[in-house]
């Protein structure tokens, strides 16, 4: 069993949010925008034990997160999903994920440390379920035991991979097994840019939405669209839309905006995206809305 990280409180420090104006840019600072967003694409969960302050936009979150009961993490092989699952279990929760590679479930090196990051993660507390989400069968499977509280779903990948409608119809599932379980309260990562979003997206992100990332956007708008006037409409979702991850640990300070707020979103880390992921399964303070994450 890994050992549990040390709890910390820390003070979540004031942070303005830059606006972004691009009226020119060489190609090597396209290409850096170009890996940002591949990383923004693929968001997956993130959660540090420490339970961190954060500075929000409409009140402000304290304390330690209360444990829960188990959380099904959706997409825990990858960069926030591994954070979902790792501070989950650190909270004191237990914690069971669904994964297409049981390999993949490690320590991640933001709330991990880089010194443990990519090692298998071990804990009693921890089921892994091994199977594709766009499966119904694999997704009840996760549901089995009766026991879970909240989800979280932080699902992602290449479409060359997953394809162009991954993640609708891994959710459309997660949802149909929810309700003929009764379970109710869910946090769904997308990104920065999604549906009303879209004026938050710094410029250049907003090309590759164009471009690029056409139909991964594409597929995240639905995504979201099953929460927010779908078949999941009855359950207490939080959207969550990150913008560029990065790897680092978590830093207790980012932001969180509602879609008619005049900012340009940043950057933040992965381990803060899914520490906040946790805790609006655990809290009713965002329910029913989808809200962008920023540092």
């Amino acid at each position: 069993r890994q050992p549990r990280l040390k709890r910390e409180r820390a003070s979540a420090s004031e942070k303005g949010t830059e606006k972004v104006c691009a009226t020119s840019c060489d190609m090597a600072f396209l290409l850096r925008l170009v890996s940002l967003a591949v990383a923004a694409s693929s968001v997956a969960g993130f959660t540090t034990g420490a339970a961190l302050p954060s500075r929000l936009a409409r009140g402000t979150v304290t304390g330690i997160c209360p444990r829960m009961g188990t959380i099904a993490v959706f997409g825990g092989g990858g960069g926030v999903g591994s954070e979902a699952v790792y501070q989950g279990l650190n909270n004191g929760d237990k914690v069971v994920t669904l994964v297409r590679d049981a390999a993949k479930v490690v320590i991640p090196p933001g709330s991990g440390g880089e010194a443990k990051a990519g090692q298998k993660l071990e804990s009693p507390d921890l089921r892994v379920v091994v199977g594709d989400v766009k499966n119904a069968a694999d997704v009840d499977s996760v549901f089995e035991n009766g026991d879970v509280t909240g989800v979280v779903v932080a699902l992602g990948g290449k479409t060359s991979e997953v394809g162009t409608t991954m993640l609708t119809d891994g959710t459309k599932n997660i949802i149909d097994s929810m309700q003929k379980k009764g379970v109710k309260r869910i946090s769904l990562v997308t990104s920065i840019g999604a549906n009303d979003s879209y004026d938050q997206a710094p410029f250049l992100f907003k090309v590759l939405m164009w471009t690029a990332l056409k139909d991964q956007f594409a597929d995240k708008n639905t995504q979201e669209d099953l929460l927010l006037k779908g078949p999941g409409s009855d359950l207490e979702y939080t959207i969550v839309r990150p913008s560029g991850l990065g790897k680092g640990p978590p830093t207790g300070s980012y932001k969180i905006l509602p879609p008619d707020a005049d900012e340009t979103a940043g950057s933040i880390e992965r381990s803060d995206v899914a520490g906040f992921c946790l805790r609006v399964i655990k809290e009713d303070t965002y329910i029913g809305k989808a809200w962008s994450i920023t540092g």
